[in-house]
């Protein structure tokens, strides 16, 4: 009996993959991608298209008509409109591949899949081997929050990183878009934000923004990769840049400084100034007009200078503000201790905190969203002699990103309350896309695993030797990543 070849590591590993033995699937010169012509998945074809036309460096052709004819690439889907499961089959022959799943979403899972399966065959033609994969998500918000107000990222080095992303399976990109150092964000009623205040980032280095064109482009480029966008405002604290732009936002009515430190916990906005719940009201109302998901993020972290009634009544008027402009609300841990709303999201961020106010958010009907800085937050260095990043929540290398478990995480947080995972890159120190992905590359593909694959069968051993591949497939894009010693590159 002949062996069985090997096939390319995936990651994040699927619930079954399994090799045949058949023969592989070879691109041609008249592979095409056939799939039916309904808007929402026309879009996705040519994304498919695309993908397998950039790896083999020829066209590839989009049909809308299916047949018998060899060399198909055939996506399908298998469920009406609007489900949201994102379970896919994949089944590879020597003469078609068919991608099967119940979404659109699912759809482009499938294809990340096909895209990590295809290997080089030593006369240059590329191949598929034939296997058969079935493969859904354990969490439904798998994310990765990118901090673009401490030092700004441009819209095309943001579009490199939501490929990265889809990838490796991520759905949610949650922008941060204001703090204390800039305004990120053009919005409709406080132009003066990214007029005044979009210039400045740390250490007085170049600032940006994104119009509301950019932000519709970020938005559409990610939905077309099965990534939603979830935008952040900040507040109540965190907000000195606009307190910058607006001064009576401020008890004086004199704007403040501009502000181009890393210390956090100075700012804040005040309950009882009439501007207040003027502002945010208008600004929430504008960002989720823009914003075409359910879920608009708050802030709430780090208000070190209230008192808690306040912080309360200042978060219960951001959420109102969100709830009333149709979308979910979302917050950093700290909100945890303010009455909530049933379904709001809780950002778990510092582990260094007693459990039991989460506890009680979630007996409550909070969720949970997992991204615990001492393994999910990537601008932490690797090791003591990392020349980028922070070092606040300790050093995380690839199995420290690796190695963790969401369910259990905050013990009387019961399992079902926690509805997913995300990693999170703060820029303090980070200024280009070069130090964004040395810093995110190998740790996201990690946290991508933890929160697709279900623990059962998860293996630090297995993922380290999976892991191997996708060097290569960085160079090959160009980014910069960390060798990890834990890793037999």
């Amino acid at each position: 009996m002949p062996a069985v070849p090997a096939v390319p590591a995936v990651i994040p590993k699927p619930a079954r993959l399994e090799a045949t033995g058949d023969e592989p699937f070879v691109i041609s010169e008249s592979t095409t991608v056939v799939v039916d012509g309904r808007p929402d998945l026309i879009g996705i074809a040519v994304l498919a298209a695309d993908l397998l036309g950039r790896v083999t460096g020829r066209s590839i052709e989009v049909r809308y008509a299916d047949s018998d004819a060899p060399d198909v690439v055939r996506l399908r889907l298998t469920a009406a409109e609007g489900d949201a499961d994102e379970s896919y089959r994949l089944v590879s022959t020597a003469g078609r591949v068919e991608l099967v799943a119940k979404s659109p979403a699912g759809l482009v899972r499938a294809i990340v899949t096909l895209r990590q399966l295809l290997t080089a065959a030593p006369d240059g033609s590329l191949r598929v081997p034939s296997v058969i994969v079935e493969d859904a998500p354990r969490y439904r918000w798998r994310g990765l929050s990118i901090d673009v107000a401490r030092h700004f990222v441009a819209k095309r080095d943001l579009k490199v990183l939501i490929g990265l992303m889809a990838h490796y399976k991520l759905n949610v990109l949650h922008l941060h878009l204001s703090d204390d150092q800039g305004w990120r964000l053009q919005v409709r009623s406080r132009p003066q934000l990214t007029r005044l205040s979009s210039s400045t980032s740390v250490n007085g280095d170049p600032g940006g923004y994104y119009s509301a064109d950019d932000y519709a482009d970020i938005v559409a480029f990610a939905s077309a990769r099965g990534v939603r966008v979830v935008p952040e405002i900040d507040v109540p604290g965190h907000v000195n840049a606009a307190t910058h732009a607006y001064g009576n936002l401020t008890p004086s009515g004199e704007p403040t400084d501009a502000y181009t430190g890393i210390e956090v916990g100075f700012s804040r906005l005040y309950a009882d100034l009439p501007a207040t719940g003027d502002f945010l009201r208008e600004v929430f109302a504008d960002v989720a007009a823009m914003t075409p998901g359910e879920y608009v993020h708050i802030g709430g972290d780090e208000v070190l200078t209230m008192e808690p009634q306040e912080y309360a009544t200042l978060v219960a008027a951001a959420s109102a503000a969100v709830r009333a402009a149709g979308k979910k609300v979302v917050g950093w841990q700290e909100i945890a201790h303010t009455p909530l709303e049933p379904g709001t999201v809780v950002q778990y961020w510092d582990t260094r905190v007693e459990p039991e106010p989460f506890a009680a958010a979630a007996q409550a009907g909070a969720l949970f969203l997992m991204s615990p800085g001492k393994h999910a937050y990537l601008d932490m260095k690797y090791d003591a002699d990392t020349v980028l990043g922070l070092e606040w929540a300790g050093h995380i290398e690839l199995r420290d990103a690796y190695e963790w478990e969401p369910s259990t995480l905050i013990p009387g947080v019961p399992a079902e309350s926690v509805i997913g995972v995300e990693a999170a890159i703060w820029t303090e120190t980070l200024r280009d896309l070069h130090a964004l992905t040395s810093m995110l590359l190998p740790r996201l593909a990690a946290i991508a695993e933890v929160a697709w694959t279900v623990p059962e069968d998860r293996d630090w051993d297995d993922f380290r030797a999976r892991i191997v591949d996708q060097g290569p497939f960085w160079d090959r894009l160009g980014l910069s990543w960390y060798r990890s010693p834990q890793v037999d590159w």
